[in-house]
């Protein structure tokens, strides 16, 4: 069962990564790692910092992904923010936090919502 979560993940992210790519943004990071946690996506809206966090679901029983990004996640999610920019010794640069939901039922294409500014 993790891998077939991981692969949906995995797809979700790569959709993710290939809108923003379309709207401008360039990636620097994927996956980024820090303590216990992680951010889907880290990228740049010109000269914004952007930390994505991407929810893929296959069906709406849990709801719509959006939702998935809970309040505790996105503390979860600032922590790391802040872990990122101290370990990369970034210090004054707009950042802001984007949620990405995509919904990818049966042979559909995938919905996708993408929330700019989505939680600070």
């Amino acid at each position: 069962m993790p891998h077939f979560k991981q692969n949906t993940g995995n797809k979700g992210e790569n959709y993710a990564c290939d809108l923003l790519v379309e709207s401008g943004f360039t990636i620097i990071e994927r996956n980024y790692h820090f303590g216990h946690g992680e951010i889907d996506i880290v990228a740049m809206d010109g000269d914004t910092l952007v930390f994505v966090e991407v929810k893929t679901r296959k069906n709406l029983e849990f709801g719509d992904p959006i939702e998935g990004v809970t309040k505790s996640k996105q503390k979860q999610i600032r922590k790391i923010a802040e872990g990122y920019l101290m370990e990369k010794k970034i210090l004054d640069i707009d950042c802001r936090f984007d949620v990405v939901g995509i919904l990818l039922q049966g042979n559909e294409a995938p919905k996708i919502n993408h929330i700019e500014n989505a939680f600070w």
